[in-house]
């Protein structure tokens, strides 16, 4: 046995005994580059690679053409690293498949959260919920900016439909880090909601998620499920709209 296969035992003992619960973060990518730099001094590289880029995390978030300007760092060991955000993310999602009852707003944000971990642009997704809020699916509806083009308010009724769903979380990141709703997300919002009250579905809430954070546009105030129904009440009093059951 070498003196580098001695210490990765040493390494891995020490994961199986306490898991990662004492690692720094050059610890955790030594461990993790085992498994695809054979008989080399990872700690080293792990050290490279955290002075480079920051953080155990911000290394993870690097593109595959960044991560290999490391020395010692080949396409490989580029992949596998990147590799492990999306697992991460997959892990996630996987905990929270179908079958799940969300009831809570925060509910909402933590089951959403996961689906924008591996995400670097913008991205629109739609949970839908039958009548006791059992989770019937969870599908991207668009690419892009919330408020672009490429968001079609007719694909997001006709996803609730299909899916038979009562009500719907509408949801979308922002890439810059910031989870702030715009005055468009607002206004968005309440077109998709008005959209969705035709066809007898509730948009529950709107959440914007901005890494592992998400701000409710119910909590902050900015859309409440309820004046929707009573603005559409209000037009059928006005005018010759026929009010799906509620």
């Amino acid at each position: 046995m070498s003196i580098h296969d001695g210490h990765r035992q040493r390494v891995r003992e020490r994961f199986l005994n306490s898991d990662l619960t004492a690692f720094e973060d050059h610890e955790v990518l030594e461990l993790l580059l085992f498994y695809c730099i054979p008989r080399c001094d990872t700690n080293e590289i792990a050290h490279r690679l955290v002075k480079r880029f920051g953080s155990f995390a911000q290394v993870l978030d690097a593109p595959v053409c960044e991560l290999q300007k490391v020395e010692g760092i080949g396409e490989s060991a580029a992949v596998f690293l990147s590799l492990m955000r999306s697992v991460s993310g997959y892990y996630q999602k996987s905990r929270l498949e179908k079958n799940t009852a969300l009831t809570t707003i925060s509910e909402y944000g933590n089951y959403l959260v996961p689906h924008f971990l591996t995400q670097r642009t913008e991205e629109v997704y739609l949970l839908c919920l039958d009548a006791k809020c059992m989770v019937l699916g969870c599908n991207k509806v668009g690419d892009g900016n919330i408020n672009s083009t490429n968001i079609s308010i007719r694909k997001i009724v006709d996803m609730a439909i299909s899916s038979n769903a009562t009500s719907v979380v509408l949801a979308h990141n922002h890439p810059s880090g910031i989870a702030l709703p715009s005055a468009e997300d607002v206004a968005t919002t309440k077109l998709v909601a008005n959209a969705l009250i035709m066809v007898d579905v509730i948009l529950n809430d709107h959440i914007i998620v901005a890494d592992n954070d998400y701000v409710s546009m119910v909590e902050s105030n900015l859309y409440r499920p309820d004046d929707v129904y009573d603005e559409l009440i209000q037009k059928v009093l006005r005018s010759d709209y026929a009010l799906p059951t509620k």
